[in-house]
């Protein structure tokens, strides 16, 4: 080979050297950052408690301790002092209302609220007349929250 060759295949050699030489101290490709975990999603919202409900309606004369019918009747006398004894259950608490009604026509005879705590409950409702009821047909309508959710027929003999 002759010297005029050589110079431009050592220079092409050097210029490589220098360039390996150069990449060597050069940092390693960038990773990338580790991707971020989305938060988790937000616990669930505990299920709204249950509404309350009407579990029984008793008539009856009388009532226990436990404001609870002694003995169910339909059928009651003149002088007889009438209860209704309404059982109610849920996670929420209610208002009652018993609304007590005589005839074909409705005539109301009263209408008495109690406020229910949540959980099992059992409310006790009279009504009573000093003279003596009027024989004939009677309606109990036991509303939970403004809705009517039972109703009791019984009459005075």
């Amino acid at each position: 080979m002759t010297r005029s060759a050589i110079l431009p295949l050592a220079g092409a050699v050097a210029a490589t050297l220098l360039l390996a030489a150069c990449n060597r101290d050069a940092p390693a490709p960038a990773t990338p950052p580790p991707a971020t975990q989305a938060a988790p999603p937000p616990a669930p919202e505990p299920p709204a408690p249950a509404p309350a409900a009407v579990t029984s309606v008793e008539l009856g004369n009388a009532v226990d301790e436990e404001n609870r019918v002694a003995t169910p009747a339909s059928e009651f006398a003149t002088t007889d002092t009438i209860y209704a004894s309404v059982g109610t259950d849920g996670g929420s608490a209610a208002r009652l209302t018993a609304r007590w009604t005589y005839g074909e026509a409705g005539q109301l005879v009263r209408s008495t609220d109690a406020d229910v705590p949540a959980g099992p409950q059992v409310v006790a409702f009279d009504i009573q007349h000093p003279d003596g009821w009027p024989t004939g047909s009677y309606t109990l309508e036991v509303q939970l929250d403004g809705t009517s959710v039972e109703t009791r027929t019984f009459s005075v003999r």
